[in-house]
């Protein structure tokens, strides 16, 4: 690390990463000397696509950004980020709904880790209504997701789901 970089991180578990994803990263990542996407493992969570899955597909992703790398989380992301010494954590939030929840989780992080700041980067408008669940079943049935995800990220929907 090298002193005085701006380092932040953006957890999520990407399953799947959509275009409200990679809008987060390309603001955040032109704000912040270094931008580490963390891809997290939520034990109380089912995936469609296993950690390995979704960390190919957000390194792809994220290669026109240069300060943008990307790893994968099963700890708690507080004790994840004091390893790595990164200090912000950057959370997109589409509405109300996202902002009072992600609202909740900043203060048990600060809780744990106090050093640790969140910062809530609201959603472009045109990503509004982007819910992973929603792409995945919308994907399922064989709906056209090309709207709302990548390329790759629609054809590994249309090999995982069918439809």
């Amino acid at each position: 690390m090298v002193p005085g970089m701006l380092r932040a991180a953006f957890p999520g578990s990407f399953d799947p990463p959509t275009f409200g994803h990679l809008n987060v990263v390309e603001r955040a990542a032109s704000i912040f000397d270094e931008l580490l996407i963390v891809v997290a493992v939520n034990r109380q969570k089912s995936y469609t696509f296993s950690p390995e899955e979704r960390i190919i597909l957000m390194q792809e992703l994220v290669r026109p950004w240069p300060n943008a790398s990307v790893a994968l989380c099963d700890t708690l992301v507080v004790d994840f980020l004091k390893k790595r010494e990164i200090r912000v954590l950057v959370r997109g939030v589409r509405g109300v709904t996202d902002f009072s929840y992600e609202f909740d989780l900043s203060m048990m992080n600060r809780g744990l880790n106090p050093d640790i700041e969140t910062i809530f980067m609201t959603t472009d408008p045109k990503y509004f209504v982007l819910r992973s669940s929603a792409i995945k079943e919308l994907a399922s049935f064989g709906g056209d997701v090309s709207t709302m995800v990548p390329p790759q990220v629609a054809a590994a929907l249309k090999e995982r789901l069918g439809g």
